[in-house]
């Protein structure tokens, strides 16, 4: 089936609430989504844990192969853009949650979140600028590494940001984005979309699409690929520490 046409429909629609082509960049966490800050709050805890997922060397799937639809900015570039996933469109990791319980347990107060996961980009692994595909979701960044040698920059709309432990941004990635990286370290960051703040009936709109319609389909394929990817990496012996 063709989405691109009633996904189109739809960011027409929502792009009437959230001033069109006059949307900010980023935004202002304490203002429009101050629950995220309990995740700020807890870097600590989820840094530890984030750390403790490498040291077990815990495998983790390329964002393309539980997405094959993120192949054209995963794929086409040097290195590996790898994801380790919590939780997407209500559909969780129990495996990688059981890995990460405090991390886990601070998510589950996050309201509206649509999807949470970490993010790992190999040493001068760039991301080619692209477009999120839908209005109705903003995106959280919590920097867990980042290279001190070159640091890699996140740019949005022409917007440069440049990420820093232990603190966050909040930015729509509906705008043209890309990730410049030319750091010979690994940059990770734990990545939360929420749904975006909206007046009462295109939020109701916003919650029908994301919690029945993408659930069940965007959805449930993403979280098949993690439970398989999950399951190929329990059987597999670990290296010795």
């Amino acid at each position: 089936m063709d989405y691109h046409l009633p996904k189109s429909m739809l960011n027409r629609y929502l792009s009437w609430y959230v001033r069109g082509q006059e949307r900010p960049v980023f935004y202002d966490i304490d203002r429009v989504y101050p629950s995220l800050n309990e995740i700020t709050r807890h870097y600590g805890v989820i840094r530890r844990e984030f750390e403790a997922v490498l040291e077990r060397q815990v495998s983790m799937p390329r964002y393309h192969d539980v997405d094959s639809g993120e192949r054209a900015i995963s794929d086409t570039t040097p290195g590996n853009w790898k994801v380790f996933m919590f939780e997407v469109l209500g559909h969780r990791s129990e495996a990688n949650r059981a890995l990460c319980p405090e991390t886990s347990r601070v998510l589950d107060r996050i309201p509206n979140m649509i999807q949470a996961f970490f993010s790992i980009l190999d040493p001068k692994k760039s991301i080619p600028e692209h477009e999120g595909p839908y209005l109705g979701y903003l995106r959280y960044h919590l920097a867990l590494r980042v290279p001190t040698i070159e640091p890699p920059s996140l740019v949005v709309k022409k917007q440069p940001y440049v990420w820093k432990e232990g603190e966050a941004v909040l930015f729509d990635d509906s705008w043209p984005h890309a990730v410049i990286n030319n750091s010979p370290q690994m940059r990770a960051v734990l990545i939360i979309d929420v749904m975006r703040p909206l007046p009462l009936i295109p939020r109701l709109v916003n919650r029908l699409v994301t919690n029945v319609i993408a659930r069940h389909t965007y959805g449930r394929k993403v979280a098949q690929k993690v439970e398989q990817s999950s399951s190929a990496d329990s059987s597999r012996p670990r290296k010795a520490a």
